[in-house]
């Protein structure tokens, strides 16, 4: 099955937070491409998978970046695809300098931020997936299917702190 997810990286020292996304990606069983890429190392790989990703049918791009993290925008530039942007923990400004990078695009080229981190690897999956369920309705109710299970645990956790009192 053809990738309808690109997951780029600006590093392999990124893989252990966007394992997270590819874990969502495969729960949901949404068939996927991880990579690494640089916006300042290599631009021309970057711009490569861009335009071979509208060529070959993915439908939402996730770019993950630390730092001065400018990979999810060079994508969003390259591209009409939407681009999920994850901030990443990688610098000594704990992933607030990443978040800001990606957060402030400017006007034309919008990139969609999550939060920093695992958090945010997650909720990339997510947000990607409910894209989607727009042109694919099976993914709908695996989200809703999803929500289900999250309110479940929560419930059964609460049932289990109550009983401790």
């Amino acid at each position: 099955m053809k990738p309808r997810v690109l997951i780029i990286m600006g590093s392999d020292s990124d893989l252990p937070v966007m394992q997270e996304t590819a874990r969502i990606l495969d729960e949901f069983t949404v068939p996927y491409n991880m990579t690494v890429a640089s916006a300042h190392r290599t631009p021309a790989r970057t711009m490569k998978l861009v335009r071979d990703a509208e060529k070959n049918g993915v439908d939402v791009i996730i770019g993950a970046a630390g730092m001065a993290a400018h990979l999810p925008g060079v994508i969003a530039s390259h591209t009409v695809l939407p681009v999920i942007g994850v901030p990443l923990d990688a610098s000594p400004l704990n992933g607030i300098d990443a978040l800001l990078s990606i957060v402030q695009m400017p006007p034309g080229i919008p990139v969609a931020t999550v939060s920093v981190g695992k958090a945010g690897a997650k909720n990339a999956a997510i947000l990607a997936v409910q894209i989607m369920a727009r042109k694919y309705p099976e993914l709908t109710k695996k989200l809703l299917d999803h929500r289900q299970k999250m309110a479940k645990e929560v419930e059964e956790k609460a049932g289990r702190i109550a009983k401790k009192k």
